[in-house]
């Protein structure tokens, strides 16, 4: 329930009772991204506040100037002219942050702010807020990222299932008695692994190219077992999986599938080879919002076993689908409520729950626990080792070095779109997954 308090707090949503005593305005940085792509970077900072000439004209000049001083003062490199539809996930999380910022409001309300943004990047939106609680600002900062918390709080209060569990200093909480209170339980794993990887290789990838953005990049992953592959922001890791599963085009190299090289030319053929693909963002392309949740599951198995000569059996797939909602525990009151109004980790089981009904033998999985709170991530880990555990093959793509390293059979490190290295065993530790992502 944190995003829907702070949406109350914002004035998004209006309570059924209470009240909320508000000095000053209330500017806000939302977990999902809400920019308008096709505009410009100072068009979106600064619409409905426009710099005017005297004839009542948006004035070019004065909103680039205006938007390259804010940009200068918060140490963000992006070009105020660019469209937000070509920067990156990160990217346009440091525009919602410098939007936010514009308003000079008092109170600023951050949700999961660095859920895309890389290590240097945290880092610096840390020093952001530092500098404005030094200018006499409140900062209400959401997180579900336990480090995150004694980095940047003063004061702490954890909602579960929509009510106060409790607020304590930050400094009188352990990170234990932190999950236990987000949880409800003590976490006693967080990276559950039941796995064992086969001899079999499932997919070999060899000196895979798409021109302009990543070249030779070559592995392979075995049944059973869980490839990480890491970097830092930039260095292509999501570019490989959507090739992987026909999104992009390879220039060169090759895919096999069981020892087969197959042609792999979109999503429709990855799906009939056995493949699934969990994108980054669920909302831009990942789920239909409007719809409900039986439809934005059963989108991939429309045309495999609940389909007799172009007839969908639509008792048996919602059985089917009523059961997977069930077995992902996911929070929503029928099938039929609209997916939007979900929180972040119910959206995410509903995509995971899509591809699980089609039974993939290969699991493509792009930032699989962004934007979820620690104990619904502990349960996407525990479903991911289960499938491994069942003789899927997965590529997991993170940011989160914790999850790439506790969830990991091997781990590929890239850099700059290329293979920087592989760690296995007692070699994958965080300084060496850092040592290759960097240099």
């Amino acid at each position: 329930g944190k995003s829907t308090l702070m949406k109350i707090i914002a004035g998004l949503y209006r309570p059924d009772s209470g009240r909320v005593v508000l000095h000053g305005r209330a500017a806000m940085i939302h977990q999902e991204l809400h920019l308008l792509p096709p505009m410009t970077v100072a068009e979106n900072i600064w619409i409905g506040r426009e710099p005017l000439t005297r004839l009542g004209l948006v004035s070019h000049r004065a909103l680039a100037r205006r938007t390259s001083a804010l940009l200068a003062e918060l140490a963000i490199d992006i070009d105020p002219d660019e469209r937000v539809c070509d920067l990156s996930i990160a990217g346009r999380q440091m525009v919602e942050i410098a939007r936010a910022v514009s308003y000079d409001a008092d109170v600023l309300i951050m949700d999961e702010p660095t859920s895309a943004l890389s290590e240097r990047e945290v880092a610096h939106l840390f020093r952001l807020v530092a500098d404005l609680k030094s200018r006499g600002k409140a900062v209400i900062y959401i997180t579900h990222r336990i480090a995150e918390v004694f980095r940047v709080a003063d004061e702490v209060t954890v909602l579960r299932d929509g009510r106060v569990v409790g607020s304590e200093p930050a400094g009188g909480l352990d990170r234990d008695r932190l999950i236990a209170m987000m949880v409800g339980r003590e976490l006693t794993q967080l990276f559950p692994k039941h796995n064992t990887p086969t001899d079999r290789v499932s997919l070999s990838v060899r000196g895979l190219t798409v021109s302009g953005t990543f070249a030779d990049v070559s592995f392979d992953v075995r049944a059973g077992e869980i490839l990480g592959i890491a970097g830092l922001v930039g260095s292509k890791r999501t570019e490989v999986a959507e090739t992987l599963f026909g999104l992009r085009r390879a220039t060169a190299g090759e895919i096999l599938i069981d020892g087969c090289a197959v042609d792999i030319a979109s999503p429709a053929a990855a799906i009939q080879l056995g493949m699934a693909f969990l994108t980054e963002d669920r909302k831009l392309s990942g789920l239909l919002l409007p719809l409900s949740v039986q439809e934005n599951m059963e989108l991939a198995s429309l045309d495999g076993r609940f389909v007799t000569m172009g007839f969908v059996n639509e008792g048996a797939l919602r059985a089917t689908c009523r059961d997977m909602a069930g077995a992902l525990r996911v929070k929503a009151r029928n099938l039929f409520e609209p997916v939007q109004t979900l929180s972040g980790g119910n959206q995410q089981k509903v995509l995971v729950g899509r591809w699980l009904l089609t039974s993939p033998r290969i699991l493509i999985l792009d930032e699989p626990t962004r934007g979820v709170d620690v104990g619904a991530k502990a349960e996407m880990h525990r479903l991911i080792s289960n499938l491994a555990a069942e003789g899927a093959a997965v590529v997991m793509v993170s940011s989160e070095m914790t999850e790439i390293l506790g969830m990991s059979d091997r781990v590929i490190v890239m850099r700059d779109g290329r293979v920087a290295g592989f760690l296995e065993g007692r070699d994958a530790n965080q300084v060496a997954l850092m040592r290759l992502a960097a240099h």
